[in-house]
């Protein structure tokens, strides 16, 4: 079992002790993958915890941007917040449909905007129905919250920065993808994207961080895994995977593990793939 931290990782017997709460906010940010043919948004309307409000990934994005669902302007996520009811002081859990899989990046992009008062929940939905807990179809009653932003811009990198540190070999780049795209073994399910990864990039597959209950691995196990992959803990991280959404995975087990000095790579495999003028390694780490 998880130990409950408010700002990482909480378990379902945490959040359904905490149910009732006035402070507490809960988003369901499912989202899948286009191959999946899920409707996270019809999911949620069915069927959702207690409270929960849905965060749209998709929507809640820079459209400005030709990238999938890359960080939203300030502005943008405080109005969405606002609109949906969470703030300042408020603590927020959020989950997903598939355990943990899209609440990471929800996390990290709060984060990102300052707000550490969040958790993603241990195992998401999928363990909170296995548990035979509650759930709800109505929308809950919303009331605006003022959230102050902070936007933290060491936690996140753009395509020169991740150049330059694939260049210089002064940080960790350690993609979530599968091995077989990482090695450039199997082509991108995006159009037009070249086949490998970032040159110097260790490869931790997110899947190999979370138990098959879909709760993440307990701290020293996490450690362990990245160790094997050939990761210098000692150096600081930048994590990556195809469009921004498993990276924060690796991202939550780093903070999980007591390591901080981690950002994100944005635009992912997603924008390295299609730059003609980066260069692109195959094979193993």
């Amino acid at each position: 079992m998880a130990q409950d931290d408010p700002r990482t990782l909480v378990s379902t017997d945490w959040l359904a002790a905490h149910l009732k709460d006035p402070d507490l906010r809960i988003l369901d940010a499912s989202w899948y993958l286009p191959d999946a043919g899920r409707n996270p948004r019809s999911e949620y309307d069915a069927a959702h915890i207690p409270g929960a409000r849905f965060f749209d990934i998709a929507e809640i994005a820079d459209n400005r941007s030709d990238l999938p669902h890359m960080v939203p302007p300030v502005e943008k996520f405080m109005s969405r917040l606002r609109a949906m009811g969470v703030g300042d002081g408020h603590q927020v859990v959020v989950y997903d449909g598939m355990g943990i899989f899209s609440a990471a990046r929800v996390w990290w992009l709060f984060r990102l905007m300052g707000q550490f008062n969040i958790a993603v929940l241990d195992g998401g939905l999928p363990k909170w129905l296995a548990e035979d807990r509650p759930t709800e179809d109505m929308p809950p009653i919303v009331r605006d919250r003022h959230m102050t932003v902070r936007r933290q811009n060491h936690m996140i990198k753009d395509v020169t920065q991740v150049a330059s540190a694939s260049k210089l070999r002064n940080h960790e780049i350690i993609d979530a993808r599968a091995p077989s795209r990482f090695a450039g073994a199997e082509p991108e399910p995006r159009e037009g994207l070249r086949a490998g990864h970032i040159p110097g990039a260790r490869n931790v597959h997110y899947a190999t961080l979370l138990n098959d209950d879909g709760t993440m691995k307990p701290p020293q196990q996490l450690r362990t895994i990245f160790e094997d992959a050939g990761v210098d803990l000692a150096q600081p991280a930048i994590t990556t995977c195809g469009s921004g959404v498993t990276a924060a995975i690796l991202s939550l087990a780093l903070e999980r593990m007591g390591k901080t000095d981690h950002a994100l790579y944005d635009g992912s495999w997603a924008e390295w793939g299609m730059f003609p003028t980066v260069p692109v390694a195959t094979g193993d780490a």
